[in-house]
C-alpha cells in the first residue's frame, strides 16, 4: 500500500514587526520630519546668500551666491563684540547656576529639616513664576546698584535656577546611600562626598544641564533688551534686531547675522545631542 503525501504550500501571514513596510514608513516619517525641522535654517543660510534683487527668489540655491550680506552685517553691527559678550554670560550663567544648583540640590537631597519640604516646594513654585512678573522688581534692583548697560546685569538675577536645583536633586536622590554611608565610615565630610562622589557620577545629567542653561542663555532677548543701551555692551539677539527699523527689515544682513549668531549654538547641539539625550532617558528611567 503507498502512501502518497501532499506538500501543502503554507500561507504564512503578514504580521507587522521589525523589517516590514511599517519600518519604512516610520523611517519615512521621520525623515520628514527631520526635513521640516532643518528646512527653515537651510532656507536662513540660502537667503544670506542671495543679492539683495533675489531675497524672495523661491529657487532652493542661489544662482549667484554671495557674502555681500555679512560684509554688511558685520560692518553696520558689532557683531563680534556681541557674539564675545553673548559668550561671556552665557558661559558665566551655566557655571554660576550649575555651581549653586549642585550646593541647593545636595542639601535638599540629603539634609532632612524641618520645612525642608515646604521650602523645596517653594523653590519649584518660582519655576512657574513668569518672567515678565519679576522683570521690573529685578530691573529695579540693578539700577540701585548702578549696573545698568553692563554684562553684570545681565548674569546678576540668573544665580540660581529653580530647574537646575530639581533636576540635580532627583538625581542625588536617586544615588546609592550605601556608597555615601561607606564614604562616611571612612572619614569624608560632605564637601569630600559631594565633589569627589556625587559629581563626578552625575557628569551626564551635569552636561546636559549645562547645554540646556547655555542655550537658554544664549537667546535671551526681554532681560538684555531691558537693560543694555549701548552695542558695545549687548547681546548679538539685541543686534539682530538691530537690522529691523521702522523703514523696513532688511532681510539679507538680518539673515547673514542670524546664520552667525545660530552657528555656535548649533554646533554645540549638534556634538553633545547624544549626551543630552542619554541623559533624560536615563533621569526619567530612574
Amino acid at each position: 500500500m503507498t502512501t502518497e503525501t501532499t506538500n501543502t504550500p503554507l500561507h504564512h501571514s503578514r504580521r507587522f514587526g521589525p523589517g516590514g513596510w511599517e519600518t519604512g514608513l516610520g523611517h519615512a516619517l521621520m525623515i520628514l520630519a527631520s526635513l521640516i525641522c532643518v528646512f527653515p535654517i537651510y532656507w536662513m543660510i540660502v537667503t544670506s546668500l542671495r543679492p539683495e534683487n533675489a531675497i524672495f527668489s523661491t529657487r532652493l540655491w542661489p544662482d549667484a551666491a554671495s557674502l555681500d550680506n555679512y560684509a554688511y552685517a558685520l560692518k553696520a553691527v558689532p557683531i563680534t563684540q556681541m557674539l564675545v559678550n553673548t559668550f561671556i554670560v552665557s558661559i558665566a550663567v551655566t557655571v554660576i547656576q550649575i555651581f549653586t544648583g549642585i550646593l541647593a540640590a545636595y542639601g535638599f537631597s540629603r539634609w532632612k529639616f524641618r520645612g525642608s519640604a515646604i521650602l523645596f516646594a517653594a523653590v519649584a513654585l518660582t519655576w512657574l513664576v513668569p518672567l515678565q512678573v519679576v522683570m521690573i522688581p529685578n530691573y529695579l534692583l540693578v539700577a540701585r546698584m548702578g549696573m545698568i548697560d553692563t554684562l553684570g546685569a545681565l548674569i546678576l538675577p540668573h544665580f540660581a535656577s529653580a530647574f537646575a536645583i530639581m533636576l540635580l536633586a532627583q538625581s542625588m536622590r536617586s544615588f546609592p546611600t550605601e556608597v555615601i554611608e561607606a564614604a562616611h565610615m571612612d572619614g569624608a565630610n560632605h564637601a569630600h562626598i559631594l565633589w569627589h562622589v556625587i559629581v563626578p557620577n552625575l557628569r551626564g545629567t551635569i552636561a546636559s544641564l549645562a547645554i540646556l542653561i547655555f542655550i537658554t542663555t544664549w537667546n535671551e532677548y526681554f532681560w538684555p533688551l531691558l537693560l543694555t543701551r549701548s552695542p558695545e555692551n549687548s547681546v548679538i539677539q539685541i543686534g539682530l534686531q538691530m537690522f529691523i527699523t521702522s523703514e523696513g527689515t532688511q532681510w539679507g544682513p538680518l539673515m547673514a547675522a542670524s546664520t552667525m549668531a545660530s552657528l555656535p549654538i548649533l554646533l554645540v547641539y549638534l556634538v553633545l545631542q547624544r549626551q543630552v539625550i542619554a541623559s533624560f532617558m536615563k533621569s526619567g528611567l530612574r
